[in-house]
């Protein structure tokens, strides 16, 4: 089944869209802001949506914009929680293009990260020396004293290392050369209009003006802000953080799929996951 838009267009290609499932087999709580959070009830929002998604029979692929099980998981159930989740494994951060015209750019936002690496790996020492200069705090999850986009320096969050800025600026002059248009995902918000500072990727900057020494890129595509969010930045190109699974209450839904044009992108959302319209400047 193929869509018509009423321009009259079927889109290029399309494909699903969620993240923040955070699933654990836990009763329910809420986040350090008080927010409610449905652990066992998220992984039925992930099976609701790969029905929708299978049902429309034109969808290349599907993104999970990560934090696929929660931290409060118990460690041995973890495991077990990611094989009840289908997913293709791949690099921590790669490309493809399912079209010509499009390329689609994954980076790993948790490249220096304390998170999902061993204690003594280089990438996490250099992230707890990284954390000990910018945030005071002795929990280095607390943003108390940090001034506006410094909140971003928590343990909860994370960069993207200097052999990963190389490789998407060597993608993205490919892109270039190729004359083709370029979307990102990373599961880190690249845009401060976009998310609330605790969310952001630590070195944001530095990864946008490797993206801003091209025009290529059109869009980036996030979660890890759990409410959503979307911007327009001052280079005209479109961020837009997806709605969290984890904070639907039950019989409530938040995931979507994504239809790509030549000019424009369409996020189709459904029930919490906010339908957005993402027009490219000419």
């Amino acid at each position: 089944m193929v869509l018509i838009t009423a321009q009259g267009k079927p889109p290029l290609f399309s494909f699903g869209v969620i993240s923040d499932v955070q699933y654990a087999d836990i009763p329910d709580g809420c986040s350090f802001l008080g927010v409610p959070r449905y652990y066992r009830h998220s992984v039925l929002v992930l099976e609701r949506a790969v029905q929708k998604w299978n049902s429309l029979q034109n969808l290349s692929f599907a993104v999970n914009f990560g934090d696929i099980v929660d931290g409060f998981c118990p460690k041995d159930q973890s495991l077990n929680a990611v094989k009840m989740i289908p997913s293709h494994d791949c690099s921590a951060y790669n490309d493809f293009s399912p079209t010509p015209g499009y390329r689609l750019v994954v980076l790993d936002g948790c490249d220096i990260s304390v998170i999902g690496w061993p204690q003594d790996h280089p990438k996490s020492v250099e992230a707890v020396r990284f954390l000990k200069e910018k945030n005071p705090n002795l929990d280095k999850n607390s943003p108390v004293g940090l001034n506006d986009l410094e909140k971003r320096f928590l343990m909860i969050n994370g960069a993207i290392g200097r052999e990963q800025l190389e490789w998407l600026d060597q993608v993205l002059q490919n892109a270039t050369d190729l004359k083709q248009k370029v979307i990102i995902c990373c599961h880190l918000p690249l845009d401060p209009g976009a998310t609330t500072p605790g969310a952001l990727l630590w070195n944001y900057n530095e990864v946008m003006d490797v993206i801003r020494k091209y025009k290529c890129v059109t869009v980036c595509l996030g979660g890890h802000e759990h409410r959503g969010g979307y911007s327009v930045d001052s280079h005209g190109v479109h961020h837009r953080v997806v709605e969290a699974a984890l904070e639907c209450p039950p019989n409530s839904d938040a995931f979507g799929y994504v239809d790509v044009y030549d000019e424009r992108i369409s996020l189709v959302g459904t029930d919490r996951m906010k339908s957005t319209a993402m027009v490219f400047d000419s």
